[in-house]
Parts: structure tokens; sequence; C-alpha cells
């Protein structure tokens, strides 16, 4: 699909919209429909099934439980995040340290706010926040999988880094590798006042996570507000206020 098939269109979503699970462990924002949270309007954006912002209290979290044909992307802005499967995959995911798990035929796993637990360390008191995103797979029922990478140093060089990606044309990038080649996850770390050219593609998702941006031609966004912007031709994102720290979605398809 090109830019030409598509009308341009900019669709801002603002933080408080979100749908939202407020339970004695879990705060959690829904971009789309999750869970019990059903719109069928809202059910995706390009590839994008979902666009999760979690608050995890300490010592709980997500019980096992299974996934099948999902590329899983997981994002800490705060803490420590313990992931575990049924594939052997044990460890903790911190700012920086990028997270795919690609559930493929089926995998089960668990995420916690435990480390201690893990890691033999004393008991924190502190929550983990975290952003987890679902894309779907170009092919179906491939063998589940799991990679980790720390890409902290190239975050703090500046510019756009490549989180994960299955597009061709990150295929020398220092990245996560996800089963969709039309599909590809940036960050970006603002100074104030710094900025950025986003991605020129069919369909680009902007999720602030932390701080505020000017999005060219559409006014602020501020921490947890998305644009949604179809036929992406480019336009340009800028902090304001302070640092800023952005996850961009460059997407050439879209589901179905």
């Amino acid at each position: 699909m090109t830019t030409s098939m598509l009308t341009p269109s900019v669709d801002l979503r603002r933080a408080a919209d979100r749908f939202s699970t407020r339970i004695g462990w879990l705060d959690s924002s829904h971009s789309f429909s999750f869970g019990h949270h059903r719109d069928p309007a809202n059910t995706h954006f390009g590839l994008l099934l979902v666009n999760n912002d979690d608050v995890v209290a300490p010592g709980t979290g997500f019980e096992t439980h299974p996934h099948q044909d999902m590329e899983i992307v997981t994002w800490v802005l705060d803490g420590g995040l313990v992931h575990q499967d049924s594939e052997g995959h044990s460890g903790v995911i911190h700012p920086g340290l990028a997270q795919r798990m690609s559930a493929g035929t089926g995998i089960l796993h668990s995420e916690k706010n435990d480390s201690w637990r893990l890691t033999g360390g004393d008991t924190h008191t502190d929550p983990v926040h975290f952003i987890q995103m679902w894309v779907v797979p170009d092919t179906a029922r491939i063998a589940p999988g799991y990679e980790q990478l720390d890409i902290t140093d190239e975050l703090e060089s500046g510019g756009w880094v490549t989180v994960a990606s299955g597009m061709d044309k990150h295929a020398d990038h220092r990245a996560i590798r996800i089963q969709n080649r039309y599909a590809g996850l940036l960050a970006n770390r603002l100074g104030d006042g710094g900025s950025a050219q986003l991605p020129e593609a069919p369909f680009v998702h902007l999720f602030v996570a932390r701080g505020a941006v000017d999005l060219e031609g559409a006014g602020l966004l501020e921490t947890g507000d998305a644009a949604r912007i179809t036929a992406s031709d480019g336009r340009r994102i800028t902090a304001v206020g302070g640092p800023a720290e952005v996850l961009v979605w460059e997407m050439h398809a879209t589901v179905g």
C-alpha cells in the first residue's frame, strides 16, 4: 500500500480518553479495544493492535497466561519488569532494554514487578511503568521466540533509534527483529526544544511516553497522548517545556 492510495489525516487521541483498567495492583490505559473494553471503531491502526500504558505495583503482576500469533514489544519507562516464559526465557527488562516476544504457535508467559525474587536483591517498593505494543505477524504459526537488546547508548546519542523492526531498510540496524516486514518501531529522547522528522509512511502512530511535543500542523501532545497519522508526509515534532520521549510505529500495511 502506498500513500497515494490514502487520504492524508491526523487523528489526535488524548490520554484522558483512553480505556482504563484500575484494580488494586494495576493502573492500565489502553489506546485500542482491549480485554472487556470493546469499541468496533477502535480495534487497531495500521498493524498496531495494542498500545497499553501499564503501571504495576511491587510484588504483583500478570500471572502466567497464553498468547498466539502476535509480535509483542515491551518498553520499560521506570523500574524493572520480570519476564518468564514457557520457552525457558527469564530476565529483568529495564529502561533502554527493548524486548520482543513472538507468540507464534503458542507461548505462556508472566510479567511481574518482583525482580528481587529473581536476582536475590532487596525487596523494593517502586512500581514498574511500561508500554506494551502488539503487532500482527505477516506469517502465522511460526515457532515462538524471544529477543532483547540494550540500546541505552544509542538513545543517549540522540536522534531516532530503531527499537524493533522487520523491515528490509532496517536490516543492518542494531535492533530486535519482529516477524512483519511492513512495520518498525522507533524511539527518540528529545531534549528541550529538540526536533525530529517523523517517517513518511502510509501509517504512523506517534505516542508521547513522557514530556510534551508540538506536532507540526496539529498542535501540542502531552504525556499519554497519541497521533494516528495516515499518509504521513514527514512532518516534524518538537519537544516543548522540557525533554520528551516518543515511540513511533512506521507501518506500510494495515490489518486485513
